[in-house]
């Protein structure tokens, strides 16, 4: 039974993206460019490292980009568009906001970031109001609803052996990775990246790096923390893919004492304060490392006088100076009149 509801998911997402593709005008368009990040698999594919990696490139060559999100997890959705960043400032709590857009928009001071259901109206105001060059789609890859320019599809080797929900972790099909103009593979070597392109018949295939930097404090002026390689170190994740995350760490040297897990964009509250403290003390840990999702609702909670820190992700895009080139060429090729670094980007609205 699980089978057949697999295959007809597959088959009306299949569906809903063949509508899509005949005929353009269903697809409403920014007036500048857009560039989506996406996957094919429910979480856990390293999206929003990928999307703040762009918003820097980007900004490093001139644009002034803006990242359009949804917003997964908010306790306080609004109908209309939420500015969490401006670009000057953090305008936006974690309610209203979320984990994600929130993460972002302190990662990337000068970069808009806007939360909205309707990603072409957070896009118009990005235009007219906060003079954006260019447009980040943040999970993109299925709102089928905005057109883009450069479509982004991470991928990894584990989604050619996986099948469409309920009975895999796909969205759509294998087949849709084709609507991509590139994959981006997390994998170790060139030649692992270059199959994950050949078995989805994308011809453009660039691999991503994952790197972790020093531990900081998740309240406060969040400054490094040392912990010496080899410490025991307790991990607190309520992300997607916590496996990943605790790769990393022991990747890094020290020394796994403990794992405690949550499901993804958890609300973490004093009970769950507590249960962490106690756990990590149970397995003698020197401290506690969570991710930088992780930190954002935690630091919320009153943590008492438990060590925490959060471990930051830091992806690469290679070979590096090939992707910088091939993205700003990809982005320019819209067709569409693009203002100077600074003036508004204003298309007028048909009368």
């Amino acid at each position: 039974m699980i089978g057949i509801l697999s295959e007809a998911y597959g088959a009306a997402a299949a569906w809903r993206r063949a509508w899509y593709a005949a005929d353009p005008s269903r697809r409403r368009r920014l007036a500048r460019p857009v560039v989506s990040v996406g996957n094919l698999r429910v979480g856990g594919s390293g999206k929003t490292p990928i999307v703040a990696h762009l918003a820097r490139l980007l900004a490093g060559a001139g644009e002034h980009p803006a990242i359009l999100t949804r917003g997964y997890g908010r306790r306080r959705a609004s109908d209309g568009v939420t500015v969490v960043s401006d670009g000057t400032r953090v305008a936006a709590d974690l309610d209203s906001a979320g984990d994600e857009p929130l993460m972002l928009a302190r990662a990337l001071p000068g970069v808009p970031v806007l939360v909205s259901a309707d990603r072409y109206l957070s896009g118009r105001i990005a235009e007219r109001r906060l003079g954006a060059t260019v447009h980040l789609l943040d999970d993109g890859f299925q709102h089928l609803q905005l057109a883009r320019d450069v479509d982004l599809l991470l991928a990894s080797e584990e989604d050619l052996t996986d099948r469409p929900l309920p009975a895999g972790r796909l969205r759509e099909r294998l087949q849709a990775a084709r609507a991509a103009d590139a994959i981006l593979v997390t994998a170790g070597y060139d030649s692992a990246a270059d199959r994950v392109g050949r078995a989805l018949a994308v011809d453009t295939v660039f691999r991503v790096t994952r790197t972790i930097g020093a531990p900081r404090e998740i309240t406060g002026r969040r400054e490094s923390v040392v912990v010496p390689p080899g410490a025991p170190v307790f991990v607190a994740a309520g992300i997607a893919r916590p496996d990943r995350f605790v790769a990393d760490i022991a990747a890094a040297g020290w020394e796994v004492a403990g794992l405690l897990t949550f499901r993804d964009h958890h609300p973490f509250d004093a009970r769950d304060i507590a249960r962490i403290a106690a756990a990590a003390k149970s397995a003698a840990a020197a401290i506690v490392l969570t991710t930088e999702k992780d930190a954002v609702r935690l630091a919320v909670c009153d943590l008492g006088d438990m060590p925490i820190a959060s471990v930051p992700l830091r992806v690469g895009v290679e070979p590096a100076d090939r992707f910088r080139a091939w993205l700003l060429a990809a982005s320019a090729r819209c067709g569409r009149r693009r203002s100077l670094p600074g003036q508004p980007a204003i298309r007028p609205e048909p009368s």
